[in-house]
């Protein structure tokens, strides 16, 4: 199974790879999260311009910092990775 987390709190919070941690016991893990605290922009999207991602190392998981929102890194197509 893939698991994709994110969050709003950015992908240096804590608690991003302590879910990973578990997470990986049921599957093949990927954290896509924005590169800053994102917290309050529930659904919004970026549109203003073009959006940036750079893969990180984060413990032992494939991880990705955007420069866009929450929603920006979960909607399917907005990055490739």
């Amino acid at each position: 199974m893939r698991i994709l987390i994110s969050n709003d709190d950015g992908i240096y919070s804590p608690g991003i790879a302590a879910l990973a941690k578990v997470a990986s016991r049921f599957g093949e893990v990927r954290i896509v999260a924005p590169d800053v605290e994102q917290s309050s922009m529930s659904h919004a999207i970026t549109s203003s311009r073009p959006l940036r991602y750079k893969r990180i190392r984060l413990g032992d998981f494939e991880s990705y910092r955007v420069n866009g929102t929450p929603a920006d890194c979960v909607a399917p197509g907005s990055i490739s990775v």
